[in-house]
């Protein structure tokens, strides 16, 4: 618990976002003053304020907060335009040279799994899916990375939530798969994509994790299934990792 005397007034919005922000759960607002110490009333209200400007909700109406949409935005603007993205998009560009296909950082929101950086190919022949593109979380390897980082009852609910349509004949399209689907991924460390977005794509992907091993970010590579085997995609799947890591130290340290 901090001293509330020496909080000063325009840090303690501040200091809600972030204790909610490193929370798995929602929290009421008693539950985030125990880390703050502040007046109840204060805390209530500043709540409420962030409720009322979108930076926090509570799903169905209940007594706990949890991180909404605009936070997020926030966060992965204030990750995007950090001076550490030239650093992610020379991982990025070492990757790619690497595998020989087009590798993309992709992080989670609202309509899917939106593509915030990537390298392209050199091969003629490629998958274009270009920065500012948003993909489905069901059937693409970037989106079940993220679903598979989840925590269970978030992973069942979020699941639960989605339109699961069938984009090939392979898509995944019964909640009961898809779970099934992701408990192999958390323990794998690594998700595929078997055509299951676009007929003739293959692609893998793997987390990129912060300090404290949370997820933010999807760091995967595609290409045309007539070049790219998944077994040889699976073989390469350090490369990824290694890269992995060396994102979160150019973001983190």
């Amino acid at each position: 618990m901090q001293d509330s005397e020496r909080i000063p007034t325009n840090l303690r919005t501040l200091l809600i976002l972030e204790i909610l922000g490193r929370s798995e759960q929602p929290m009421t607002a008693t539950q985030i003053n125990e880390q703050l110490g502040l007046p109840k009333q204060t805390v209530h209200r500043l709540c409420v304020t962030l409720e009322e400007s979108g930076f926090l909700t509570r799903p169905g109406n209940a007594k706990k907060y949890q991180v909404a949409r605009r936070l997020r935005e926030l966060g992965s603007g204030l990750l995007y335009n950090s001076r550490d993205h030239v650093a992610r998009h020379q991982i990025l560009r070492q990757v790619s040279d690497r595998v020989g296909e087009t590798v993309n950082y992709a992080a989670p929101g609202n309509a899917g799994m939106h593509y915030l950086d990537r390298v392209e190919t050199d091969w003629p022949f490629r998958i274009q899916l270009p920065i500012g593109t948003s993909v489905p979380f069901h059937c693409t390897a970037s989106g079940k990375t993220f679903l598979a980082s989840l925590a269970p009852k978030k992973r069942d609910t979020l699941v639960a939530s989605l339109t699961l349509d069938r984009k090939t004949p392979f898509t995944i399209v019964t909640p009961e798969d898809l779970l099934a689907e992701l408990t192999k991924i958390r323990k794998q460390g690594y998700s595929v994509d078997r055509e299951e977005f676009l007929e003739g794509m293959v692609a893998i992907a793997v987390p990129v994790l912060d300090p404290h091993g949370r997820y933010i970010a999807s760091l995967a590579y595609h290409g045309p299934s007539q070049r790219v085997s998944l077994t040889e995609a699976i073989e390469r799947k350090d490369i990824l990792l290694s890269a992995a890591e060396k994102l979160s130290a150019a973001l983190f340290e």
